[in-house]
């Protein structure tokens, strides 16, 4: 029996639904700035498999790392972890 390697989930918001089954999630992280050593917040935008367009802009979705789906697409968005607030 061989065991996988772990899959890497990452929580985000979505900032596009425009495209069909696929999202845009916007990661956000912290880290020390190597000189300062000021927190610094760097971002990465990530590319998300939809299947059924559940998610909406505003959303914050957990994704995880999967195979190639497209030129761009290897994540899958797995669970809404907020909705996005009403205004």
């Amino acid at each position: 029996m061989t065991q996988g390697k772990l899959k890497r989930t990452l929580i985000g918001k979505v900032v596009s639904d425009k495209r069909a089954k696929t999202i845009t999630v916007l990661v956000e992280r912290r880290v020390k700035h190597e000189l300062y050593d000021k927190i610094v917040i760097k971002s990465s935008k990530y590319h998300a498999h939809d299947e059924k367009g559940e998610y909406k802009v505003g959303d914050i979705v957990e994704i995880t790392e999967s195979r190639p789906l497209s030129k761009t697409k290897n994540w899958v968005a797995t669970r809404l972890v907020q909705k996005a607030s009403v205004v």
